[in-house]
């Protein structure tokens, strides 16, 4: 049963009769994007399952805002496909499918709050006033308000309204939280988190809030210069590390860690703390412990150099080069 409420037959491998693959929200072959002499995005190659909440992490000036810009036809690739649902990024039959928060939100100031749910209403075919409308009256946020005197967290919420009202299957949201204090964050990570739950819709939202995407996503998608450096299920790409602490012999890390990926190393006098990815049993007699999610991103963002890590369900094609399959 489709959301529109229209009934379609659904082969075994997860494609809709007399259209695309629905398999996967996101995929992307071979994207790039080149501004003047300067490559934002590189030879991306991943997908992303539909019905997943995805953390999109990276430095600054990794490439996300990129990414996001292109799925939301901002921008155009310069080398390579990017589908959703299996339309093209680019496609105008594929824009009632998504919906896109910029960090900036914006919003018209002189408009009220009552007038973006019509504008909203009268744009888009799919709108759910209801859940509009159940989103600003939990903020307790007057209708005739104009936006541009509402607080930063209110006007947030107007915004998640808007993207929710459209009643879209996949969600871009690019830091939509980031200019909240603590307890209006709280308030829009468990509004998101709802919302997203009902409708079954997959996110895919850019943040640097490590500690607060672990509670959140369930899937992962790392960018680094441009290129992915990890994707994949959260919970197994997580579960294949170790912290290994113990001691350096003459300054080195033991031997017996050399049939190990070390992803990063940090010392403190002769002791070590290395974050592996593990290559069969760790048995040196160290003390291991299993890190968090925040520990592992962080592990990865620190070390450009370390091997790619992408989970099969991440790979839309053999992976080559530098990709690492696990």
């Amino acid at each position: 049963m489709e959301r529109g409420g229209g009934v379609r037959n659904v082969t075994t491998s997860g494609t809709v009769e007399g259209s695309a693959d629905v398999r996967w929200a996101v995929e992307a072959s071979g994207l790039g994007r080149k501004y003047r002499r300067k490559w934002a995005l590189r030879d991306c190659t991943f997908r992303i399952p539909a019905g997943r909440v995805c953390a999109l992490v990276g430095p600054n000036g990794a490439g996300k805002s990129t990414l996001l810009s292109l799925a939301a036809r901002l921008d155009r690739p310069t080398e390579g496909e990017l589908t959703m649902f299996g339309v093209p990024a680019g496609s105008p039959a594929g824009m009632s499918r998504w919906s896109y928060l910029a960090q900036d939100k914006p919003l018209f100031k002189r408009l009220t709050v009552a007038e973006h749910l019509r504008m909203g209403r009268e744009l888009n075919p799919g709108w759910d006033g209801a859940v509009a409308e159940r989103i600003v009256r939990a903020g307790r946020i007057a209708t005739d308000a104009p936006v541009g005197e509402l607080s930063g967290g209110q006007r947030t919420r107007v915004a998640f309204a808007l993207a929710f009202g459209k009643r879209p299957q996949l969600l871009l949201l690019d830091e939509p939280m980031a200019d909240l204090d603590p307890v209006a964050r709280d308030e829009m990570s468990a509004l998101l988190m709802s919302e997203a739950a009902e409708h079954g819709t997959t996110v895919l939202m850019a943040s640097h809030a490590l500690a607060e995407l672990e509670h959140m996503c369930d899937y992962l998608l790392v960018l680094a210069d441009g290129r992915v450096r990890m994707a994949g299920g959260a919970d197994e790409l997580v579960a294949m590390h170790s912290l290994v602490t113990g001691l350096t012999v003459d300054g080195a890390l033991p031997a017996a860690l050399n049939s190990q990926v070390v992803i990063e190393v940090r010392t403190a006098g002769r002791q070590f703390t290395a974050m592996v990815l593990r290559q069969g049993a760790l048995d040196g007699g160290w003390q291991l412990a299993e890190p968090g999610m925040e520990e592992v991103l962080l592990a990865y963002l620190r070390s450009p150099d370390a091997p790619a890590l992408l989970s099969p369900t991440a790979v839309p094609a053999p992976a080559h080069g530098e990709e690492r399959a696990v």
